[in-house]
């Protein structure tokens, strides 16, 4: 026999399936987090002050993010460029007799096959300061390899040097109305290696490891597309032979297929690029590159396309069990694109997307981001949160020591028992309603 009773003082309330909307907000701040567990804000766990019970529905209320980031990192694989030169400025053939411009001959004649790297410093560029960083790495690289050859030969350069301060033949300018880089040498000719395999190969800085988890990218391939180049090599032109192209494509003599190869600054008359416009004193009458050695030629290219230094126009933010965005990625050639024709894509990849406003040092704020996750039925608890915050391509962003803020909106569904209500009228005591 069963002694077990069921008798109960509190019986249980029949489910009236009448429920209260409820809007609870939670705002999570990236420094309360456990640092000595997530070192790196831009990914961590958080759990939340109180249990939050069946939500219907959640998003990203408002935030407050740093604009911080470096355009140009290591990580990134864009702080590097090559170039080559072609012809060398021969003070034998003029002839000019000049012990440290003999010596700077025999010195890049050594390394006439030689690929000389250039790598920036990573950061944020505005156009100035790249065209400034340019000009100091290009002649800095070369400064380096004469050097060292003078080092190797220190009896037969001794003359040369003693007198040797640094290579400076490099000029690097900003055209402001065409947005584009003019790149140019007051004596030798050069060319841009865009086809070299350290963009492949990444034989400058090893950040494969860094980047083995991060998408593929075929627009932002190295710091020559952020410059305006393609992925062909591009040679410099004598500014002679540049002033006959350009009369002979003002006469519609010249061929449709090299007009690229025409630039529209330079003057049918000139001998050396000139700009017409900007600051009268930064360039000699608006002669930027001009020849300072006996009988030399200055050589020149211009980028081929505009520069951009903006750097991403959104950052992904991903929480764990409220991801509710599906997100395209790059197109790859792979066993799986090629044998199926479903996309490769992400479902339900990012919970918001948050664009990128302002550009470094700088703080902004926004609010109402229109995605929601909704959970049908209601999720039954909330407790904790995991937080990831990157790019596109799979890259964390890197906040380093700023903080940042937000503020998530929680819709809750708050199940409320049956009740009568009896309403009646104050003046007569009559009756209202009742239910």
């Amino acid at each position: 026999m069963n002694n077990f009773s069921t008798a109960r003082n509190h019986p249980l309330i029949s489910n009236s399936n009448q429920y209260f909307f409820e809007k609870q907000y939670v705002s999570i701040n990236s420094e309360d987090r456990d640092v000595n567990k997530y070192p790196s804000s831009a990914e961590f766990e958080i759990e939340l002050p109180r249990d939050y019970l069946n939500v219907a529905s959640a998003k990203l209320y408002s935030w407050g993010m740093p604009s911080n980031y470096d355009v140009f990192s290591v990580i990134n694989s864009n702080v590097s460029m090559t170039f080559k030169f072609t012809t060398l400025y021969n003070p034998g053939q003029i002839p000019f007799n000049d012990p440290l411009t003999e010596g700077i001959f025999d010195a890049l004649y050594n390394h006439i096959d030689t690929e000389y790297v250039v790598i920036i410093e990573s950061g944020f560029y505005n156009p100035e300061q790249m065209e400034t960083e340019l000009t100091n790495k290009f002649n800095e690289i070369v400064t380096i390899t004469i050097n060292d050859f003078f080092e190797a030969n220190p009896i037969t350069y001794a003359i040369a040097k003693s007198l040797f301060l640094s290579y400076d033949r490099f000029n690097i300018v900003y055209n402001s109305v065409g947005q584009k880089l003019w790149f140019g040498n007051t004596a030798d000719k050069f060319v841009i290696t865009n086809e070299s395999n350290i963009y492949t190969q990444r034989r400058v800085v090893d950040s494969a490891c860094l980047r083995k988890n991060i998408l593929p990218d075929f627009s932002d391939w190295g710091l020559p597309s952020y410059l305006g180049f393609v992925r062909c090599n591009i040679e410099a032109q004598d500014a002679n032979q540049v002033k006959i192209l350009y009369s002979e494509f003002i006469a519609g003599n010249y061929s449709n297929n090299n007009s690229e190869q025409t630039y529209p600054a330079v003057s049918g008359d000139a001998s050396v690029p000139r700009f017409y416009y900007g600051d009268a004193n930064q360039w000699d009458d608006g002669f930027w590159l001009l020849p300072t050695l006996p009988g030399a030629t200055v050589f020149f290219l211009q980028a081929p396309l505009k520069i951009n230094f903006m750097g991403p126009a959104y950052i992904y933010m991903e929480i764990d069990g409220l991801n509710c965005i599906d997100e395209t990625v790059p197109y790859n050639i792979s066993r799986f694109t090629t044998t199926t024709n479903q996309t490769n894509g992400i479902v339900n990849s990012c919970f918001a997307k948050i664009p990128v406003i302002l550009t470094p040092i700088a703080q902004y704020f926004d609010t109402d981001s229109e995605p929601y996750k909704y959970f049908n039925p209601p999720a039954e608890r909330l407790r904790k949160l995991k937080i990831k915050i990157r790019y596109h391509n799979g890259q964390l962003v890197n906040f380093a020591s700023f903080n940042y803020s937000f503020m998530i909106e929680f819709n809750l569904l708050n199940p409320q028992p049956e009740r009568a209500y009896s309403i009646r009228d104050s003046y007569n005591l009559g009756q209202i309603n009742s239910k």
